[in-house]
C-alpha cells in the first residue's frame, strides 16, 4: 500500500526514529501504526544486540536527594560518544529513571530495568532509544543511600558523581560533606578507612612492599616491617580518613570533619565516574 508523507511524519513524530525507517516501518506493518511501533522497537533491539560489546565511556550521571536530606539516589546513563551525552532526549530519559529509581528503589540495575517508565519497561525504553540514535545505551551505575545527612556532588562535566552520608554533623553537613564530595571526586579513595580495604589489596600491598624493600637490598629479618610501614603509608594516601585534605593538607579528612563539628564522620561515600 502508498504510504503517505504525513503517515511517515506522524510515526516519526511518536517515535523519534529516522524518516526513512518510519517509512519502511509503516510499509512491513501495511499502514497499521502500533505494528510500525513495534518493527521500530525490534529494530532497536538488533541495534542493541549488535552493539552490545562497543564500549560506553561517555554518558552523565544524576542525582536526586529527598527534601530532608536522608536519602539518595545516584544513577549514570552511559553511552559511546559525547554528541549523545548532551542529546536532550537522552538528558530527560535519565531523569525519567532516576525518578523512577528513586521513587521505587529496586535492589539492582536488573530490577531498575524491569520498572514501568510510562507504558514500556525502562529496559524496553532504553532499546527504543538506542534504534532512534544507534548507539549502545545503558545504566551504568545505580546507588541509593541512606543517613543523618547524604550529601550529593555532581562535576562539572556531568561525567563524575559522588554520594557521601555523613553523621553527628550538628547542623554543619551540608557544606562539610559538599567539601568531602569534591574530595571524593578529585583523590578516588579506595576505601572509607583501612578497616574497609579488600584483604587481596592489602596482601598485593604488602607484597609490593617487601619486593621493594629486597630490590633494595634490606635484611630479609626486617622486610615484613617495611612491608607493613608501606602498607601504613598507601592506606593514609588511599582511605578517605587518612587523606590530607585537598583545602588544607594540615589535617586529614576526619580532622576536618571533627573541626567543623565534634565527632562528624562519614558513614559511607560511593564514587561513580562513567569513563572508569
Amino acid at each position: 500500500m502508498a504510504i503517505t508523507a504525513q503517515e511517515v511524519n506522524k510515526l516519526r513524530q511518536m517515535t523519534g526514529a529516522g524518516m526513512m525507517d518510519c517509512k519502511k516501518a509503516l510499509v512491513e506493518a501495511d499502514g497499521d501504526f502500533d505494528k510500525a511501533i513495534e518493527i521500530l522497537r525490534k529494530k532497536g533491539q538488533k541495534v542493541s544486540a549488535s552493539r552490545s560489546d562497543r564500549e560506553t565511556s561517555e554518558g552523565v550521571v544524576f542525582t536526586k536527594t529527598s527534601d530532608n536530606q536522608k536519602e539518595a539516589v545516584l544513577i549514570s546513563l552511559n553511552c559511546e560518544t559525547d554528541f549523545v551525552a548532551k542529546n536532550d532526549e537522552f538528558l530527560s530519559t535519565g531523569e525519567e529513571i532516576l525518578n523512577v529509581a528513586f521513587n521505587e528503589k529496586p535492589s539492582s540495575v536488573e530490577e531498575l530495568k524491569k520498572l514501568k517508565l510510562g507504558d514500556m519497561t525502562i529496559e524496553e525504553k532504553l532499546t527504543e532509544l538506542v534504534g532512534k540514535i544507534g548507539e549502545k545505551i545503558d545504566i551504568g551505575a545505580y546507588e541509593v543511600m541512606k543517613g543523618e545527612v547524604v550529601v550529593p556532588y555532581i562535576h562539572a562535566n556531568k561525567k563524575l558523581g559522588v554520594l557521601v552520608a555523613l553523621e553527628n554533623t550538628g547542623g554543619q553537613g551540608e557544606e562539610a560533606g559538599k567539601d568531602v564530595a569534591m574530595q571524593i571526586a578529585a583523590m578516588n579513595p579506595v576505601a572509607l578507612d583501612e578497616s574497609q580495604v579488600d584483604q587481596s589489596t592489602i596482601d598485593r600491598e604488602l607484597e609490593i612492599g617487601r619486593e621493594q624493600a629486597k630490590a633494595e637490598g634490606k635484611p630479609e629479618h626486617i622486610l615484613d616491617k617495611i612491608a607493613q610501614g608501606k602498607l601504613n603509608k598507601f592506606f593514609k594516601d588511599n582511605t578517605l580518613v587518612h587523606q590530607p585534605f585537598v583545602k588544607d593538607s594540615s589535617m586529614n579528612v576526619s580532622q576536618y570533619l571533627d573541626s567543623v563539628n565534634k565527632g562528624m564522620k562519614v558513614t559511607e561515600f560511593k564514587r561513580v565516574s562513567v569513563s572508569a
